[in-house]
């Protein structure tokens, strides 16, 4: 080989060295701002395009949804309750029984980088309507351990361990799982499970279709970049750091093997976890099933934006399964 093409080859081999270590590096950095455990607050969601009008309204309903949470409160008695997963971490919450004996839980999942605080407003709903409540921190997530968020795929198992923690100490449990944003993703993700006799309904709002499809977005609304090649890259790195790749992590493909009715809930003006993520689940979703979309509302909160609606259809909706 003459000199001029040795110097070619290795000067190609040096920037292939440097493109692998420059993908490397980016797709490790997705992996630990994505999903990596932090105490502090991580921006990712766009601008809400939810008008003034209804933001006021939004605003107007939280004053009188959080009063309610905080008077419930005032008559339950709360108890902080951990549970083992099955990769050994330990999972933490608080569980509240309904002041008169009653067979009825709700299991309210929260968030993205959230803790079980953020569904007390939601529990407050069903503790006055006599349910038990069970609020879960999930992993990665206030103070469960787990050094990654796990977006509902480890979740799904880790929710089987909360079932099973109600059904040990009440084998006549009638459990709704009830879960927002990412919590709503988990319970999606949880239907395909085997799940006991006891889940009789779940709710979810404003899940994702996958974790791919979410972070795809995302990486395009902060960092205008194509998933090829960095989401790829951090999609093996996160199966390697965090134990679950993006590519498989799909509550689509998980709510095909539902066996339990499920209401589907999304606002529609969500432009965070797209509004038009609902309709292919809830297509796919071969059980019992209903759709809401919430006029005005923005990411997460439809709850917020319409309390009578929202929960009247809830509770029509699972009373037909939670006698």
């Amino acid at each position: 080989m003459s000199k001029k093409k040795k110097i070619i080859v290795c000067i190609c081999v040096c920037l292939v060295v440097l493109l692998l270590a420059g993908l490397l590096f980016a797709g490790n950095y997705m992996v630990s701002f994505a999903i990596g455990r932090t105490t502090g607050t991580t921006k990712v969601a766009p601008p809400s395009v939810v008008s003034e009008e209804d933001n006021r309204t939004i605003s107007e309903n939280w004053k009188q949804v959080s009063q309610q949470a905080q008077d419930w409160g005032e008559t339950i008695q709360r108890e902080k309750v951990t549970v083992k997963s099955a990769d050994g971490l330990n999972l933490s919450g608080e569980y509240a029984l309904n002041p008169e004996p009653s067979h009825q839980w709700v299991i309210a999942v929260h968030g993205y980088r959230g803790n079980h605080s953020h569904m007390f407003t939601v529990a407050s709903f069903y503790g006055l309507r006599g349910y038990n409540v069970l609020l879960p921190d999930l992993r990665g997530c206030g103070e469960s351990e787990g050094d990654y968020v796990g977006m509902g795929w480890p979740d799904r198992k880790d929710m089987l361990q909360w079932i099973g923690w109600i059904v040990d100490r009440d084998p006549e449990a009638r459990i709704v799982l009830h879960g927002i944003s990412m919590g709503g993703a988990t319970v999606i993700m949880t239907s395909g499970e085997d799940l006991p006799a006891q889940v009789k309904a779940i709710v979810e709002d404003c899940g994702y279709t996958s974790v791919w499809d979410i972070f795809e977005d995302e990486m395009d609304v902060l960092f205008h970049l194509p998933a090829f090649p960095v989401l790829h890259t951090a999609s093996v790195i996160s199966s390697l750091r965090a134990g679950y790749s993006f590519a498989e992590a799909s509550a689509l493909e998980q709510v095909k093997k539902a066996k339990v009715p499920m209401l589907f809930i999304h606002g529609e003006k969500d432009n965070f976890v797209h509004t038009e993520m609902v309709y292919p689940l809830y297509e796919a979703c071969p059980t019992e099933k209903q759709l809401l979309v919430v006029e005005g509302a923005g990411h997460g909160n439809s709850y917020i934006m319409n309390p009578t609606l929202y929960f009247d259809t809830v509770f029509n909706f699972i009373g037909n399964y939670v006698r």
